[in-house]
């Protein structure tokens, strides 16, 4: 078993240009620096977080179940003790319900068309004539 690397803030603060990126997210150091280039919002948005603890900004965007898998893989230690803070995930937002949302919306768009469609029937019906 590896021993997990610790660093501190301040070790972490030396990390902040592109050729070398350090941030901490959830109290986990990840060196993003081979991500740099890779990153879909560019990597200024990353070098703007470098040296940092990063965990509110990187939640305040949202990042997908994906982008947070991706991340396991630039982890390379933990921040120590005594410098953690407990900074609550955010909660994903539950996408396998957005099916059932489009039919209730498509539900809501049908029944005024309908009510429509025959009023303009009986009209033509009755005062046509």
């Amino acid at each position: 078993m590896s021993e997990t690397k610790l660093f501190s803030l301040k070790d972490i603060a030396t990390k902040n240009s592109n050729k070398g990126a350090y941030l901490v997210i959830h109290n986990d150091v990840y060196d993003v620096t081979n991500f740099l280039n890779e990153h879909p919002g560019g990597e200024e948005v990353l070098l703007e977080q470098a040296g940092k603890e990063a965990t509110e900004a990187f939640e305040d965007v949202g990042h997908s179940t994906d982008a947070r898998e991706l991340m396991k893989k630039y982890k390379i230690g933990e921040l120590v003790e005594s410098e953690r803070k407990n900074i609550p995930v955010k909660p994903q937002p539950d996408w396998s319900n957005s099916d059932k949302k489009d039919e209730n919306s498509m539900k809501n768009w049908v029944v005024p068309i309908l009510l429509g469609l025959l009023a303009t029937i009986i009209y033509h019906f009755y005062f046509k004539q």
